[in-house]
């Protein structure tokens, strides 16, 4: 396929050139077209402005800082929206807003374009390999039509629902990644100040029941099925840990904000007689208090999913 490829920074670059590794010709746009000269060496095409990429290609695709630069892009005064034709897809790999996104999408399905948000996750290290997944929000059917060009950036590529949701799942992924990495900040100083060499203490959690297993797992035994008794290990028991916890936080003077956050939570579930629960029961007043009431999974699907690891797509 003919592709469009605005936006070539640390990760748009690496992308690009898997993309023309692919088989697809190739037409780049940069505000620095010094980024753009390598790939200019290795067969890619330059276009003077961002509308010019949608010339002739059956696919344009923006990997960008953020919502500014996606409105610029796709319908400011040198655009995308000026010069795009009937049948062509748009796929944004830019971490953006769900709203803007969908804003967009309207506006260029009234030209019969799909515009698809296709956020990316694998850093660096993955956009060069082509070792990252890329989560796609928008037509389905768009969607299966230009897979062979997902395919050659991504191992993993995987449609998760109508405009917007590629973008949701994005953020829902980076959230997780800093909030975990505040927790971790936490606990260890905690560990730290009580007593324990970082590396020792390190070396030694990594091979625990959470280091072994992918962060998301976690979340495959209990809670999204939704089994909760019998426990695989009690709420009270969890509770008592996390208590013991905030004491040493407290015997040493290291705030523990999360930590009592969590201890909080716990309390309010003990309160309700979910003492004897699995642990994880706790996480029921969070979907309380958002008003979420759809977040069971059968266990058959979870099982299919957990199957699925290491087969690509």
């Amino acid at each position: 396929m003919k592709v469009g490829f605005i936006g070539l920074g640390t990760m748009g670059a690496s992308i690009a050139r898997n993309a023309m590794k692919g088989g697809h010709d190739l037409f780049v746009n940069d505000l620095n077209r010094a980024a753009a000269e390598p790939l200019i060496a290795e067969g890619a095409t330059w276009v003077d402005t961002p509308g010019d990429a949608a010339l002739g290609t059956d696919v344009i695709l923006m990997s960008l800082p953020g919502p500014k630069e996606f409105d610029a892009v796709t319908r400011g005064d040198d655009g995308l929206i000026h010069k795009v034709s009937a049948g062509q897809a748009i796929l944004d790999l830019t971490t953006n807003s769900p709203n803007v996104v969908r804003s967009a999408a309207q506006a260029f399905a009234e030209k019969d374009v799909q515009l698809l948000d296709a956020p990316v996750s694998g850093g660096p290290t993955g956009a060069k390999s082509g070792k990252m997944a890329v989560w796609v929000g928008g037509d389905e059917a768009a969607y299966e039509k230009f897979l062979p060009v997902i395919r050659s950036i991504s191992d993993q590529p995987r449609y998760v629902g109508p405009s917007g949701a590629g973008s949701i799942a994005k953020l829902v992924h980076n959230l997780t990644g800093y909030l975990l990495h505040v927790s971790l900040a936490e606990a260890f100083t905690m560990g730290v100040k009580a007593g324990l060499d970082s590396e020792a203490l390190w070396e030694a959690v990594r091979q625990g029941a959470m280091g072994r297993r992918r962060v998301f797992d976690v979340m495959a035994t209990q809670y999204l099925p939704g089994r909760f008794d019998p426990p695989d290990f009690a709420l009270a028991l969890a509770r008592k840990d996390v208590g013991l916890a905030c004491e040493v936080g407290r015997e040493f003077d290291v705030p523990m904000r999360l930590s009592h956050l969590v201890l909080q939570d716990m309390t309010e579930a003990m309160n309700r007689g979910w003492e004897r629960r699995d642990s994880r029961s706790v996480l029921l007043l969070q979907e309380e208090r958002s008003g979420v009431d759809n977040m069971r999974v059968p266990q058959e699907h979870i099982d299919r999913i957990m199957a699925e690891d290491g087969k690509g797509e």
